[in-house]
């Protein structure tokens, strides 16, 4: 009776000290959800800081801007790194997810690129603008060519805007709103198109030195976050791994690898 006691007491102790490991390991681990590009590239040397600090992380990479939330969202990955605060509000507010940034990332600015003009003022009457889908960058693209401008926006449209809210449009210029990823691969059949820098930087432009117009710096749309679920924000996986990237390691490769197109936010 008392080797059974024992044997149960001995059992009991080592699912618990199994459940502590199990938990530990979990802790210990973080799935990290980023667009294709420059933010897969800046992610992997903060896997590979993470990992000499004990922390295993996954990346796993998308293709467009919305899975990544909704991925976040269900629980598939831990965080992600892709959007700024006016897309994750809008993403909240319109779909009903509850998710919260954690750190900033990097800065990145929106910019006009063209294969067939030099200039935006030499776009034609009629010319063809290529604008990202999404109701967020959509009206940032709109801000950028109104500060050039090309059109004028109602006094109240916001962060919201859209084609719609066009007041004057002295080219009659005609927008063709696709994904942000389409963006930079349809420059050929458009005369100019407002690309994310993560989709420009990938294809092959430079901001600074191919875009015909950049976005003001100073704006809520540059900073990229990283991003998590509600209530999520202090996990344990989650801290270390923010710490991994926002290591000197990782600023030293942006400021290498981007020459400018990108700068650390921390």
């Amino acid at each position: 009776m008392v080797h059974k006691r024992s044997l149960v007491k001995a059992l009991a102790v080592a699912a618990l000290v199994s459940a502590a490991l199990l938990a530990r390991a979990q802790e210990l681990a973080v799935t990290i959800g980023v667009t294709a590009g420059p933010h897969a590239q800046i992610a992997e040397v903060a896997k590979q800081v993470a990992a000499r600090q004990g922390l295993k992380v996954k990346l796993v990479e998308f293709g467009d801007f919305i899975q990544p939330n909704a991925a976040l969202s269900s629980g598939d990955i831990d965080a992600n790194i892709y959007q700024h605060q006016p897309f994750l509000d809008a993403q909240n507010k319109d779909r009903g997810y509850k998710l919260v940034p954690v750190a900033k990332a990097v800065n990145q600015q929106m910019g006009v690129y063209s294969r067939k003009v030099k200039k935006l003022a030499d776009l034609k009457s009629g010319a063809r603008v290529g604008i990202p889908n999404d109701p967020t960058n959509g009206s940032r693209a709109l801000m950028v060519l109104a500060k050039q401008g090309l059109i004028t926006l109602k006094a109240d449209a916001g962060a919201r805007a859209s084609v719609l809210d066009i007041t004057a449009n002295p080219k009659k210029l005609r927008f063709v709103e696709l994904e942000a990823a389409q963006l930079a691969r349809a420059l050929d059949d458009l005369d100019a198109a407002a690309v994310n820098s993560s989709y420009a930087v990938a294809a092959g432009l430079s901001p600074q030195g191919d875009s015909l117009a950049l976005e003001d710096v100073n704006t809520p749309y540059v900073t990229v976050l990283i991003v998590t679920r509600a209530g999520h924000e202090n996990s344990k996986g989650l801290q270390a791994f923010v710490k991994a990237y926002q290591s000197p390691e990782v600023k030293a490769f942006v400021e290498k690898t981007f020459k400018g197109a990108y700068t650390t936010a921390w």
